[in-house]
């Protein structure tokens, strides 16, 4: 045997009751469970390593369901901000946008549109762009880093949005029927080539200038291989309900399994109701839908400030949307349209500038707006909170980033316990001031919500947190502390864990995860970043 983690108290990811043993892995894989107080005869398992586990908790590794960290994994050979959590396991390719599959001019115009999640701007020469397909990509992860791998395995769901741009560029129009079936194809190749299913974002162009028609005829795709759909739906303010109800719907009508991502209820509109939206979801699960979501632990929202723009603004692509806020007319119908109509990129509710915190720009010489909202800022230079906005907007190239303080804890709390419910951080781990969600959410998960609230317990957290999102992607032997499982382990401190990252110091580690083991290999030890990267992409389990 490889190692043995002694006198553990294990969380094996099903929701039942912990209880102590030692855990034998051998050659990547959970190779022996001895339970305290097994039957006379069974022996404890040795191997040429014992780590005494004493006071501590082993849980299967934490999936993410919803990661931006699609260039990180790439650039960063560490990715502390998400092993130290201990994630084994995050999803890619989310919010309709991302970098496979795409042609020459694609990828120039997605690298451009999504500079604040990612980085990864024209010009940027740190990662050699050398992929193309889906598949490409995948093997890209697994050949980073001098062909050593990544830091955490990767999934990947195929970004509607750059499907959209690939097949029709940047036009608010139906699809023709020629540009629909490239579509198809480009999500079938994407299935093949193993991703786990579809995404789309939309509040984001181009991919919210797609009808329900189109996405159900993409899902219908997807569902033929046994993926899933993820869609960043229409509106989480004025209409989130009804945003909600159009995705159950149109996944209904595909036969297609689906995953809400980030399924919060914001703005002032939607306090309160989270029970609405998980009334509606019962209904359709009782139906026989195929339904789960994911949360993070926090009540603020990120994204970009360009994000916020009316989706008539977004056709044509960035410099399109640079052309428009630079005509001082059109300027003024944007502004309109954010202040007094409610944008749709601002799900349908009159912009409040006062909950538009700066998190991140990419032009250094902009870094002091970070970390002021945008009324703080233009107050400062006693103009209209729009000059500022716009302002920032042409400066910055559209690559600010956001956190948009718009949440309720009530909500978050109440869709939480929620039977369908998975952990994902939407981290996005660009800029001078990133969401602590970033570097904190899994240990919050269980400091925060199971500790120090009971919220939930510690076992069903844990369930949340593994076996509910391996399900979901597939994973026949993942999710689980179970003999012959692969061993993505985390060991914690119940008395102890949380997330150190916060508003004011978002990039801080958690504490009380000492051990974190992917495929079996230490890549957390005593606390500290080993130089290991065990992770792999992780590619779309076929159909049988």
């Amino acid at each position: 045997m490889d190692l043995v983690i002694r006198d553990v108290d294990v969380i094996d990811g099903s929701g039942g009751e912990s209880y102590r043993a030692d855990v034998a892995v051998d050659g990547g894989r959970i190779a022996a469970i001895v339970k305290e107080g097994a039957a006379a005869g069974c022996q404890r398992p040795t191997a040429r390593r014992v780590l005494d586990a004493e006071g501590l908790a082993l849980s299967p590794g934490f999936i993410d369901m919803h990661a931006h960290s699609d260039l990180a994994l790439l650039r960063d050979p560490e990715h502390t901000a998400k092993a130290a959590q201990g994630v084994t396991l995050e999803v890619l390719g989310q919010d309709g946008l991302s970098y496979a599959p795409v042609d020459d001019r694609t990828l120039a115009e997605v690298r451009r549109a999504i500079t604040g999640w990612n980085g990864g701007a024209p010009g940027d020469t740190t990662i050699d762009f050398d992929w193309r397909t889906v598949g490409e990509y995948l093997d890209r992860l697994d050949r980073s880093h001098d062909g050593r791998g990544i830091a955490v395995n990767a999934a990947y769901l195929i970004p509607q949005g750059t499907v959209r741009m690939y097949a029709l560029g940047w036009d608010d129009r139906p699809a023709t029927d020629a540009e629909l079936n490239r579509m198809r194809q480009l999500v079938a190749e994407g299935m093949e080539q193993g991703a786990v299913g579809m995404s789309s974002g939309l509040t984001y162009t181009p991919g919210m200038y797609a009808k329900d028609a189109e996405l159900t005829e993409l899902c219908k795709v997807v569902a033929g291989y046994g993926g899933y759909y993820c869609p960043h739906h229409r509106s989480y303010g004025a209409g989130a309900l009804q945003a909600y109800e159009e995705m159950v719907a149109l996944t209904r009508d595909a036969g297609c399994a689906l995953h809400l991502a980030h399924a919060t209820m914001n703005f002032g509109v939607n306090k309160g109701k989270a029970p609405d939206l998980l009334s509606l979801l019962d209904e359709a699960l009782t139906d026989g839908s195929d339904i789960t979501l994911d949360t993070y632990p926090y009540t603020p929202g990120c994204t970009t400030l360009v994000a916020m723009l009316p989706s008539w603004a977004g056709e044509g692509g960035p410099e399109a949307i640079l052309n428009r806020l630079q005509d001082d007319e059109t300027a003024e119908l944007i502004r309109h349209h954010l202040e007094e109509i409610g944008s749709d990129g601002c799900h349908g509710v009159p912009i409040e500038w006062d909950t538009i915190e700066i998190s991140g720009v990419s032009d250094p010489g902009l870094a002091s707006c970070v970390g002021r909202t945008i009324a703080q800022s233009a107050e400062m230079r006693d103009e209209a909170p729009w000059v500022t906005a716009r302002r920032l907007l042409i400066d910055d190239r559209l690559g600010s980033t956001i956190l948009q303080h718009v949440g309720h804890e009530d909500n978050v709390r109440t869709i939480m316990r929620h039977r369908v419910h998975t952990g994902g951080s939407d981290g996005i781990l660009q800029g001078f001031k990133p969401h602590p969600r970033a570097y904190g959410t899994f240990p919050q998960y269980l400091g925060k919500y199971v500790r120090e609230e009971g919220v939930l317990s510690l076992e069903e957290c844990v369930a949340h947190l593994t076996s509910r999102p391996a399900a979901r992607l597939r994973l026949p032997d993942r999710g689980l502390v179970r003999e012959g499982y692969v061993a993505d382990l985390v060991l914690f401190d119940p008395t102890t864990v949380a997330a150190g990252s916060t508003y004011d110091s978002p990039r801080t580690l958690p504490v009380g995860i000492p051990h974190v083991l992917i495929d079996g290999k230490f890549v957390i030890e005593n606390g500290n970043r080993t130089q290991t990267l065990a992770g792999r992409a992780i590619r779309r389990t076929p159909t049988p």
